[in-house]
């Protein structure tokens, strides 16, 4: 079972590179955290502490500005764009490249106020008003609990600093996942986003490919009893109930809530013996989309069906070569996706 979570993440958070090979450091940001690489590469940055409504503390980083801006008009309102990160990984992930490749660099640079978000579990956010990491009643949460506390404190603890009413929503794989359920499930918060930006889309997963279709084949009963050791060696840190709840959606190909093992479980939760569906259709914010043809988690065919059923969708770009990091990684990024995205910004800003 381990291998397995190993490879998982191994394909997730990297892609083509190494990541469970301990090499030797050979850019001075290895060891560094978000702030200090922000620091390093000359820009200021921020750090808040975001608490959800059940408890958990979530660290959001600012870039308040771009590097060379003037500090005149650094109390501008200006447009406010969050970055919200995919699955075991966490905002660290968005600053990994140099500022002529890197989104929230780039993104800074064009003028906007720029946020990286944190889901609970990660590196950034393993903190709770009264649960001790350590215990098992800090790690008992599924992606709907990030879709229905996470993203709603994260966008509104930001409009209330940055005195916005809108922002602009950017998620990758998990990230998107956590959007749709989050503006589907809550009206008023889709409200509060002017556009969302889909990279690498990991919602439908039915045609998911490759050696992470064996996760859909994982034995809850078996996983549960090695639930410390498993979040101890996770990369950025997840729950085992989000592992399982993303296995379901392989075995199933259904958005839908946490299914609790059982028919009367699923009653007591949902007053329903089965899970709720997130409906698709219900996502009525404007959304713009870029998927990857070699993309393992992202299928074309998941990716179409998610694209189909997007009630509003305004543009959708599909990358053949693209496979699903190099949306944060890929060397020509900045050209395929980045540059279009703040051409979507500016653009809505204008009209």
């Amino acid at each position: 079972m381990w291998w397995l979570l190993r490879t998982m993440c191994f394909l997730h958070t990297i892609g083509n590179v190494f990541c469970f090979l301990e090499a030797k450091p050979k850019n001075p940001e290895a060891d560094m955290n978000v702030s200090e690489i922000i620091s390093h590469w000359g820009y200021e940055g921020e750090e808040h502490q975001v608490k959800t409504e059940d408890g958990y503390l979530l660290l959001a980083f600012r870039i308040p500005h771009g590097k060379n801006e003037r500090k005149n008009s650094y109390n501008t309102l200006k447009p406010v764009v969050y970055l919200q990160h995919g699955f075991t990984v966490s905002a660290d992930y968005w600053v990994l490249d140099p500022p002529s490749n890197c989104l929230a660099f780039l993104l800074a640079d064009a003028g906007f106020d720029v946020w990286l978000g944190n889901s609970r579990g990660t590196n950034n956010a393993r903190k709770h008003v009264s649960l001790d990491p350590d215990s098992k009643e800090f790690w008992a949460f599924s992606f709907d609990e990030s879709i229905a506390y996470d993203i709603p404190a994260t966008i509104d603890f930001i409009l209330n600093k940055t005195r916005q009413k809108q922002i602009y929503y950017i998620g990758h794989s998990q990230g998107v996942y956590f959007a749709y359920g989050a503006f589907s499930k809550n009206p008023q918060l889709a409200q509060k986003i002017k556009i969302n930006f889909a990279l690498g889309p990991v919602v439908m997963t039915k045609y998911l490919r490759g050696v992470l279709r064996t996760v859909a084949y994982i034995d809850p009963k078996v996983i549960k009893s090695r639930l410390d050791v498993y979040i101890g060696h996770i990369p950025a840190g997840t729950s085992i109930r989000s592992v399982l709840h993303f296995s379901q959606g392989i075995r199933s190909g259904l958005f839908q809530a946490y299914d609790w093992g059982s028919e009367s479980l699923n009653m007591q939760h949902y007053s329903q013996s089965t899970p709720p569906i997130y409906k698709i259709e219900n996502m009525n914010v404007k959304t713009a989309m870029w998927s990857g043809g070699r993309d393992l988690l992202g299928d074309p065919k998941d990716v179409k069906n998610l694209a189909d059923r997007t009630p509003n969708l305004a543009y959708h770009k599909k990358i053949p070569h693209y496979n699903h990091m190099d949306f944060i990684l890929g060397k020509d990024a900045t050209v395929e996706v980045y540059k279009e995205i703040i051409e979507f910004i500016n653009k809505d800003q204008s009209e």
